[in-house]
């Protein structure tokens, strides 16, 4: 049994087998790979799908009578898109923290369960107050969910094989923007039905199959590598092998003082929430207001919802080639800097949309939301390839997550209804948030580049002679930083 105050899927030293990557055929590799990849990656997929969809709704909602029926003037809207960010950032570190003593299969099927419920509640909300409500818990649910599945993902695979399964997981969030204009397209038709309003049923009904999957999900969502049951013996201690040597010996399974000044005092661990946060904008922004920009392009509601579906499709198609070609080359900067171009390429065309054509500015909006979502998954596969060790990743995919979706603070408040159809304020502070990014990535790649040159020096290797060696984290000096 392992030490009691270790987290159960800390002690990788603890598991026992046979078989090593050293004794492993390459065939019983790919074996193990495809296993992970049917039984890990595509039911956090699916959920985060819903999760999504169930944050971003509200967009369609909008063009459907929410505002009218609710009685919502000026900048209410906004509000109900803001408030959500509050709890959404304050609980995403202490749901991680809270994930590593649990079973993920209970946790996070638990907390979808919960927003599921909300969801259908905003359904049937009566006032402006009681939709704010509901933003809130909302929030307070899904908060835990993406930062923990990423966590989980990044449990089961190597730091070159990690990015095309994150961003496949992350083009949830892009297929949730396509399915959510095609079903409200579809709902549509149920306005009336049991006296309630179209937008009324798009809560409904997203909300009450949110609640089912939940339940499923409890069943199909792994556990940790340690404690998983899709693994053989043998296939367990193989990845742990392989995850073992991949670290090498940069390991921090230990949370005390020294380990928690390490890690707070590391520069890395802000630099991935600012490039975070700078990106995060674009993808809100898109997410939020794209039914209302097509709208604005002279189409009909329900025209403009059918036209964001190629819109998600085409990023769905860009984020995912991009991923893979990430992990064949083994580099992440030049292809955050190129989603950061091509968003900005958008933002431009939107900008000076009064002197463009329609078919211009539908462009625009294909360039900001795959250059956007390009880079969003590509920041999180990069932040956590250069942290090393449980609690470290850990903490850091939660601080990313959370304090960069500060930049879902900014999106709900810089699209002014009286700027329509221009929405100067809202394409001009996104480009300069873009620009954030790609400056922040820049002094991220600044880091790692120095950092390694100063350990192939040797001017890191008076840490091996410090009491806590074993539990360096990244910070040993033996482990490299990737870009």
């Amino acid at each position: 049994m392992s030490d009691p105050e270790k987290p159960f899927h800390d002690a990788i030293e603890d598991i026992k087998s046979p078989c090593s990557r050293a004794s492993a055929s390459p065939e019983a590799e790919r074996r193990l790979l495809y296993k992970c990849d049917l039984h890990v990656v595509p039911i956090l997929t699916l959920l985060f799908m819903f999760a999504f969809l169930d944050r971003i709704n509200i967009g369609n909602a909008r063009l459907m009578g929410l505002e009218n029926d609710l009685g919502m003037t000026g900048h209410q809207y906004n509000v109900a898109l803001f408030v959500f960010f509050i709890p959404y950032i304050l609980f995403e570190v202490p749901s991680n923290m809270i994930l590593k003593k649990v079973k993920p299969s209970w946790w996070l099927s638990g907390i979808m369960f919960a927003w599921g419920i909300i969801t259908i509640c905003q359904g049937v909300t009566e006032s402006f107050t009681g939709l704010v409500v509901c933003r809130v818990l909302i929030g307070v649910f899904e908060a835990g969910f993406m930062p923990g599945s990423v966590y989980l993902i990044n449990m089961y695979y190597r730091r070159h094989e990690l990015q095309w399964r994150l961003n496949l997981f992350f083009s949830a969030s892009i297929i949730a923007g396509a399915v959510s204009g095609l079903l409200a397209y579809a709902i549509n038709n149920m306005d009336g039905i049991a006296g309630y309003r179209g937008w009324r049923w798009i809560f409904i009904i997203e909300g009450l199959a949110t609640v089912i999957i939940a339940v499923i999900s409890k069943f199909l969502v792994v556990d940790w590598p340690e404690t998983a049951k899709f693994l053989t013996n043998d296939e367990r201690a193989l990845l742990l092998s392989r995850l073992k040597e991949d670290q090498g010996e940069a390991q921090m399974n230990r949370l005390d003082k020294k380990s928690m000044k390490r890690t707070f005092s590391d520069p890395k661990i802000y630099l991935g929430p600012i490039m975070y946060f700078g990106i995060v904008n674009t993808g809100y922004a898109v997410s939020f207001f794209t039914p209302t920009i097509l709208h604005q392009l002279g189409w009909t509601a329900v025209r403009a919802q059918v036209m964001s579906i190629p819109v998600y499709a085409v990023a769905t198609v860009t984020t995912i080639t991009a991923a893979w070609a990430s992990d064949l080359l083994r580099h992440r900067y030049l292809f955050t800097l190129a989603g950061c171009l091509v968003a900005t390429a958008g933002y431009v065309i939107l900008l000076a949309q009064s002197a463009v054509p329609v078919g211009a500015r539908y462009f625009a909006v294909f360039a900001v939301t795959s250059g956007g979502y390009l880079t969003q998954p590509i920041l999180m596969g990069w932040l956590s390839n250069n942290m090393a060790g449980h609690y470290k990743q850990s903490i850091a995919s939660a601080m990313q997550i959370g304090f960069g979706n500060c930049g879902g603070l900014v999106a709900s408040n810089i699209f002014y209804q009286d700027e329509a159809p221009g929405f100067v304020t809202g394409y001009a502070v996104s480009l300069g948030m873009t620009w954030v990014c790609a400056l922040a990535c820049a002094c991220f790649l600044g880091f790692l580049v120095r950092e390694n040159r100063l350990r192939d020096r040797g001017g890191r290797d008076y840490r091996l002679r410090l009491e806590e060696r074993e539990n360096l984290g990244d910070a040993f000096p033996g482990f490299r930083f990737t870009y």
